[in-house]
């Protein structure tokens, strides 16, 4: 700071003579505080977004109030006692105050929520099984069915799980009792409809399609519906679920090179070099993204192809940046 920096040159101008000392000592512990205080600012800002951030995505406010008290918790158990002055955060304690007063300022609609774990759990289930060790994972699910009610999430899971493993008989007896369990659940439908689909099992196309009617914002089911019919020779329904999907996803690697490849086979050959170029640049593939583009370059003869070309360009040259 200013300040610190002043009284460090007043020092230093006096020469080391008597006095210079405590002045150097005196300026950066003022200017040490100075920045700790700036950090525990920092600190309850986040806090406070934090707490909007919460609020809006649903959440219980209560929950980084719980939050807080955990860790507090956990410095009264090791024993960690540092002085707030001294600490780059403020005190827990200050931080539990500060967000009880805050969570009492809500409305009581969002004060009185109640805790809701569905999509949490949902989101869980796909972790454990796509990325879970997989021994630890068909435990976690095995434990999930113990009970008299049967959790359709798991058995999904084990589907997934069994795919993962190469274990498609498995895979398919899972699916089957998730489906029974679950028929109205658009994440299982999905699911066992992607599970049919790289099977190449019949069953894919309907229910993929029953996966759209239960959510038809499903970014998931529109990719491998678009992909199921860009197969079966549909290309121009294809291509719309392709384009659906790249509005939500615009910098998707493997969508564009999907679309690519069908805009490709239906002799779109620029929009086809391009959407492989987009594919190749969002996987930082300089040389690849140099040959699409190199072959797209003169196939680009209307106003809109031409137009398309810049936009792209542009952001290969942002991207170029990046890769030096």
């Amino acid at each position: 700071t200013i300040g610190s920096l002043v009284g460090a040159l007043a020092a230093a101008l006096l020469g080391g003579g008597q006095g210079s000392g405590a002045i150097f000592a005196g300026s950066v512990a003022a200017g040490q505080a100075a920045m700790l205080n700036y950090s525990r600012m920092d600190e309850t800002e986040a806090d406070q977004i934090g707490l909007q951030y919460l609020t809006s995505a649903g959440y219980r406010p209560q929950g980084l109030q719980g939050a807080f008290e955990k860790i507090r918790r956990k410095q009264w158990a090791s024993g960690i006692d540092i002085p707030e002055y001294l600490s780059t955060h403020p005190d827990v304690g200050g931080r539990i105050n500060e967000i009880h007063a805050r969570i009492q300022g809500l409305p009581a609609a969002v004060r009185n929520r109640k805790d809701d774990d569905t999509r949490f759990n949902r989101v869980k289930t796909l972790i454990w099984a796509r990325y879970g060790d997989p021994d630890a994972a068909a435990r976690f699910f095995a434990k999930q069915l113990e009970g008299k009610k049967p959790d359709c999430l798991a058995y999904m899971g084990q589907g997934i799980l069994a795919e993962r493993r190469n274990q498609i008989k498995e895979a398919d007896a899972a699916f089957s009792k998730a489906l029974a369990c679950a028929p109205s659940d658009a994440l299982v439908v999905r699911e066992a409809g992607r599970f049919y689909y790289n099977k190449g099992d019949a069953r894919a196309g309907r229910t993929l399609l029953r996966a759209l009617e239960l959510d038809p914002n499903d970014i998931m089911a529109q990719f491998f519906y678009a992909r199921l019919l860009d197969g079966s020779g549909d290309k121009a329904s294809a291509h719309k679920y392709y384009q659906q999907v790249l509005r939500r996803l615009p910098q998707d690697a493997e969508v564009h090179y999907y679309y690519g490849r069908s805009l490709g086979e239906a002799g779109k050959v620029f929009d086809a070099y391009l959407h492989l170029a987009y594919s190749a640049l969002y996987q930082n593939d300089k040389r690849k993204t140099e040959s699409w583009l190199k072959q797209a370059r003169p196939l680009a003869r209307t106003p809109v192809e031409q137009d398309q070309l810049k936009r792209f360009e542009a952001i290969y040259a942002e991207r170029q940046e990046v890769w030096k």
